[in-house]
């Protein structure tokens, strides 16, 4: 990965990755693309960056013509629970925008990265322990898109010999970015309440077993992947990975390791609760540790001693900037 081009790259995953990649690689190596623009957004700021819609293929092989890059990073998508509320945008922007990334990787020889998600798993998949290749039957337009876009790829793979990688995300945890309409985001929002105020009120019930990832390692997954030698993978797209499974009691108890008085509640969201009980309680990574050894650094305290003092200062800084 010399020169990247990343859709998607004020999202979750793609604000991190972008500034990773650029401190490893130089400001110039990656092109970071995304519908909106965001002033004085450090990514925007910190290199190459142009506004692209991943629906418009033309104007996606402009860019990667202009820039001369080597790789796609396609982040770009709409994540489960906005994805429920507008299935057709979702069809649209998820398939559409992904065919286009992968018709200009084609086009151009370029290696090729998307993940996929454990919304490609449905209720019939086994729950624990789930394997790699295994049932996907997924109930919500978030998963179809996800399947299909796993099913895409390998056949981009198989007939013309596009070099494409990904892998299932669990969910992802991060102080950085605020969540994006996520099924797991109360993962997400439950540190922000538990400094804020010292107690959240759930959206998912007790019980729920998830699948999570610390962004950390989220990131380091990816570049790990995109760096290993073709001939050690066996499979191509949609590794199973993740880094730790609980349920929202389970991640109040760590929090209050760090604030003791730490209160949780629930109001469950029964979209997002249809989600969650769709997904598997624990995922089977063999295949990614084995073939690119996959190696996640956090547990649950870890994590949550880590986004408790970034969260904590990252607030207190946007109330100095405010003022």
């Amino acid at each position: 990965m010399k020169r990247v081009l990343i859709t998607g790259c004020l999202g979750q995953i793609g604000s991190e990755l972008t500034l990773r990649l650029r401190e490893e690689n130089g400001r110039d190596s990656v092109i970071a693309t995304d519908i909106r623009h965001v002033a004085g957004n450090e990514v925007i700021e910190s290199g190459p960056f142009e506004i692209l819609d991943v629906t418009n293929k033309a104007r996606m092989m402009v860019l990667a013509r202009k820039y001369e890059v080597d790789t796609i990073i396609h982040l770009a998508a709409l994540l489960s629970a906005v994805a429920e509320e507008k299935p057709q945008l979702a069809w649209d922007l998820n398939m559409g925008g992904l065919v286009n990334a992968l018709e200009v990787a084609r086009e151009l020889d370029l290696k090729f990265f998307t993940p996929s998600s454990i919304g490609s798993f449905g209720p019939g998949t086994p729950a624990v322990n789930t394997p790699q290749d295994t049932l996907q039957r997924p109930t919500t337009m978030y998963g179809v898109t996800k399947v299909s876009g796993e099913l895409l790829c390998d056949y981009y793979y198989q007939k013309f010999g596009v070099d494409t990688r990904g892998v299932r995300f669990p969910g992802l945890i991060s102080y950085k970015t605020e969540p994006g309409g996520g099924t797991t985001d109360y993962a997400v929002d439950i540190y922000y309440e538990a400094i804020k105020h010292k107690s959240y009120t759930s959206f998912i019930a007790p019980g729920t077993y998830m699948d999570m990832m610390y962004m950390p390692d989220a990131i380091d997954a990816i570049i790990k992947l995109m760096k290993a030698e073709p001939s050690q993978l066996v499979h191509r797209n949609a590794f199973n990975i993740t880094a730790m499974s609980f349920e929202p009691e389970q991640i109040a108890a760590s929090i209050r390791k760090f604030i003791p008085d730490f209160e949780m509640k629930y109001d469950v969201d029964p979209v997002r609760q249809q989600i969650a009980d769709s997904w598997p309680d624990s995922l089977d990574t063999t295949c990614a540790r084995n073939e690119w050894d996959f190696n996640p650094q956090y547990d649950l305290d870890k994590m949550t001693k880590d986004m408790l003092e970034k969260l904590t200062n990252k607030l207190k800084n946007d109330t100095v900037v405010r003022h």
